[in-house]
């Protein structure tokens, strides 16, 4: 199911009917579409802080909101929802919306991935497709009806900076699709969910950073790139100090008659080779999980990565 394309032209008098919840890149990159494309459209605007992204562009958002004379609202501030619509966009936090129709922006190509950061999943799992769905937000999450999806293929290695880059297209291109209808009136139609192909992603802390050693290096490379910047990274620990891993390469395995996970075997130029449950991961990118700073070229060869 896909967003229909907008037409150029719009209304020279638009209604302020939506309220938008926008945290991240992703909900910048609609705010930019919509205030530009629909100016009028946006109500009011609420935002909140994300501790575990090294940058959760709320600032700006803010100053894109004061750009455009739109009053911007935070978490945890004192709110009533007084628009018919209102849009979330990589929100994550309950919204109480009333009477309010609530439309959310998923970043998964639903029902596959239905919970929390799919796109990490997605890109962990090897997905060779992602994307973004726009649904009506219902009392289980995830399950809403459709409204529309936009998606595109990918190929490996993909950085998560460069994949969420990508579907951020996917988003505006949604926000479009949801703003045209509302601009005329209409409530956006959608379709129900098959509930038999859902699948679901379970939510992430501080501990689901840290490398299983005994997975394989394939899969070891791709949680890296999706533990990558704007998230803090993968982590391990090295000889008992805790380190992140940003950069790594999935190496050809070779025959190892006692084979332990976590173990370095090679240094390549001063980057650690590791074996892994299956295959080898040389470590291209190496800090201090506390100072940040560079810990390669590798000063010493006998040394154990692990988890906690």
């Amino acid at each position: 199911m896909s967003a229909t394309r907008v037409a150029d032209v719009v209304p020279a008098s638009v209604n302020a009917c939506l309220t938008v919840f926008a945290m991240t890149r992703k909900g910048h990159a609609v705010l930019e579409v919509l205030l530009r494309r629909f100016p009028g459209l946006v109500a009011a605007v609420v935002v909140g802080r994300d501790a575990a992204l090294d940058d959760d562009h709320v600032d700006r958002i803010v100053a894109l909101c004061g750009e455009h004379g739109v009053p911007v609202s935070r978490h945890g501030d004192r709110l009533a929802l007084r628009t018919p619509y209102a849009l979330a966009v990589s929100w994550r936090w309950l919204i109480e919306p009333g009477a309010t129709r609530l439309i959310v922006m998923h970043d998964s190509l639903l029902p596959r991935h239905r919970g929390f950061n799919p796109l990490v999943t997605a890109l962990i799992e090897g997905d060779r497709r992602i994307g973004v769905t726009a649904l009506y937000a219902s009392a289980e999450y995830d399950r809403g009806d459709i409204i529309a999806q936009a998606a595109s293929d990918v190929t490996y290695p993909l950085r998560i900076a460069d994949a969420i880059e990508q579907v951020c297209g996917h988003y505006q291109e949604l926000a479009l699709h949801v703003a045209a209808c509302l601009v005329r009136g209409e409530m956006p139609p959608a379709t129900p969910q098959d509930d038999a192909a859902a699948t679901y992603s379970l939510w992430r802390d501080d501990e689901d950073y840290f490398i299983d050693w005994t997975l394989d290096a394939a899969r070891l490379q791709r949680t890296v790139d999706a533990l990558g910047s704007p998230y803090h990274g993968a982590a391990s620990l090295l000889s008992g100090r805790l380190v992140r891993i940003h950069a790594a390469t999935a190496l050809a395995d070779v025959i190892i008659a006692n084979r332990t996970p976590g173990k370095v075997i090679f240094v390549d130029h001063g980057r650690p080779v590791v074996v892994c449950g299956y295959g080898l991961l040389r470590i291209d990118a190496l800090v201090d999980g506390v100072t940040g700073d560079s810990l390669l070229p590798l000063q010493r060869f006998r040394v154990r990565f692990g988890t906690r």
